[in-house]
């Protein structure tokens, strides 16, 4: 199997290098497609003569195309990969808000897998969220879904407008992590702890709460139960938060994550 990845920015570069760790696509298998030149160290192995900053036919000898150019810049690339294509290509894109459809449209091809992973996907431990065209058969799915594996994990969905609950889910998730860690950290700074020992607090808090929970089958609201005792200090703290109704302000902050979502796929 050769795989096609066109634009080796963070994720196509993310892409390269899970899919040589993990062992499932060789070398001499992956090809690039990008405009600019690329680094020798950013070439994660990838042989000089398998990088292209320009379409041709061996590019398009591969199985499976992988779209990780920024959305704006898809038309442009559609009408300079088009004469390239045929019906059995396999696409994968992570671009933002280009739907199936448009895609087909513009590549005159029906084999589309549409995906949105999320930043951890640069260690191998990302979520991403991906459905695909009637076109794609079983073991085209499978094959598309053992890629995106080497980036973390997955789900499939069945609709398509799902993606966009996954982008304010998943895809934004991250930051809405590293805004609550920020806060924790500044808090335990105003405690009296330097910034190195505040941050290493609240980052080791977050992972080992997250492994636990990870490891165990009891519920978030249960595990908030084992740790607040009552009258303690995290009830007192818990307090606060639900005075101010933050769990409520987390829900909207989403929902409006998601109609941004909408808003930019239309």
């Amino acid at each position: 199997m050769r795989i096609a990845i066109i634009g080796f920015g963070n994720m196509g570069q993310t892409y390269a290098n899970s899919f040589m760790s993990s062992g499932f696509v060789g070398a001499s298998d992956i090809l690039v497609l990008n405009k600019s030149k690329i680094d020798e160290k950013n070439r994660y192995g990838i042989e000089l003569e398998n990088f292209y900053s320009k379409p041709n036919s061996k590019i398009f000898e591969s199985d499976i195309l992988i779209l990780a150019v920024k959305p704006q810049d898809f038309k442009q690339l559609a009408s300079e990969i088009k004469p390239f294509l045929n019906s059995e290509h396999v696409i994968l894109s992570v671009m933002a808000g280009i739907s199936i459809e448009s895609m087909q449209i513009e590549l005159d091809i029906t084999k589309i897998v549409r995906s949105m992973p999320n930043i951890p996907t640069q260690i191998g431990e990302g979520m991403t969220v991906f459905c695909a065209s009637n076109a794609v058969d079983r073991k085209e799915l499978f094959i598309v879904q053992n890629l995106i594996n080497t980036t973390g994990k997955s789900i499939y969905i069945e609709k398509e407008e799902m993606l966009n609950a996954a982008t304010a889910v998943s895809g934004s998730g991250p930051a809405y992590v590293f805004y609550f860690m920020q806060a924790m950290i500044e808090s335990a700074i105003k405690l009296g702890f330097s910034p190195s020992e505040a941050e290493f607090l609240v980052s080791q808090t977050f992972s080992g709460s997250v492994q636990l929970q990870n490891r165990s089958k009891l519920s978030n609201e249960e595990w908030i139960h084992r740790v607040a005792s009552r009258g303690g200090t995290t009830e007192a703290a818990l307090s606060v938060f639900n005075q101010n109704e933050l769990q409520e302000i987390v829900i909207e902050g989403i929902q409006s994550a998601n109609i941004r979502a909408i808003e930019l796929g239309s």
